[in-house]
């Protein structure tokens, strides 16, 4: 920090670099924490590349809605990969500082990814829709150009709104303090400590919080409500079971993914959900990414051949 430098003399002017104080609070955890998010970081990435190279290599896989849960496991690899392996190193270091420019690099992907899955997600549920609801005309619809689309899209939405955002956050002026009460450098801390006025970023939160969280969910929403009414008039029970199963867990995981993201952006920050958005933040951040393969891929009866061959190959 420059004393010398005044406020008024443009954004960074006196801050050069913030503190992440993590789970500072907690520092009789630190080794316990590291371990934790050590194993959950390995198990997240392996389970997430397993995915990848299964539906790579198994010609079998090679459909819609394996090339969607591919993108998936790419997204949720790449955006854990944003945020944990400095969260470990804090809790390991006493030295949790980070620049300014890095600071806004770490957000600009974390942002970008997490809004690129928002939209994933929702198409995700659309293709199953399409699948269980209107099945004649599944080609049709979810040609070998319109998937490719629909997933360019979600990624290009994504880092656009990451821009977006990011650039937003680099006009704003930070003239202390620097500590973030974060684990990350996260929207919503950042503005907290800005000297701007917060009401333009605010509703920018709030619009980019409908067009990226709220829309897809309800879109998912909308659709698994189609598909649950569709797998409700199928005749055999053990079926109907099965796929109620199934499509019950996917909402359940969007819901609470979704669901966490509304709270944290769409909520104002008082006192009391301070911390509550910090464990919501862990959620969405490390323990989503960790059962979406579980839960989409390795469940599925396809995904299990495809490993169970590879598993023979070696």
């Amino acid at each position: 920090v420059d004393p010398t430098m005044s406020p008024e003399e443009g954004n960074q002017t006196t801050i050069t670099e913030f503190i992440l104080l993590g789970f500072g609070t907690l520092p009789e955890l630190r080794v316990l924490l590291f371990l934790l998010f050590l194993l959950i970081y390995t198990a997240t990435v392996a389970g997430n590349i397993l995915i990848i190279t299964l539906i790579v290599a198994d010609r079998h896989l090679h459909t819609p809605m394996y090339f969607f849960l591919g993108n998936l496991s790419c997204l949720e690899t790449c955006y854990t990969s944003t945020v944990l392996p400095s969260m470990l190193s804090g809790l390991l270091s006493e030295d949790t500082a980070i620049s300014f420019s890095g600071c806004l690099t770490q957000y600009y992907f974390f942002c970008s990814l997490v809004a690129a899955e928002c939209l994933l997600l929702s198409v995700m549920s659309y293709d199953r829709y399409v699948a269980i609801c209107n099945p004649m005309h599944y080609t049709t619809r979810m040609g070998s150009r319109l998937h490719l689309q629909l997933a360019g899209g979600c990624w290009t939405g994504g880092f656009l709104c990451g821009i977006i955002i990011t650039l937003s956050v680099s006009q704003l002026n930070f003239c202390g303090p620097n500590a973030i009460d974060h684990f990350f450098c996260d929207l919503v801390p950042l503005i907290n400590l800005s000297c701007s006025d917060p009401q333009l970023m605010e509703m920018l939160i709030f619009i980019f919080s409908l067009i990226f969280s709220v829309a897809p969910f309800l879109l998912t929403v909308t659709s698994y409500i189609c598909i649950i009414a569709t797998i409700l008039r199928i005749p055999s029970t053990r079926g109907r079971q099965k796929a109620f199963s199934t499509c019950s867990s996917h909402l359940i995981v969007v819901t609470i993914y979704y669901g966490t993201l509304l709270i944290i952006y769409m909520f104002p920050t008082t006192d009391l959900l301070k911390d509550l958005k910090k464990v919501l933040s862990v959620v969405y951040t490390v323990l989503t990414p960790l059962v979406n393969p579980l839960i989409y891929s390795l469940r599925n009866k396809e995904v299990k051949e495809a490993l169970r061959k590879a598993c023979k190959s070696f």
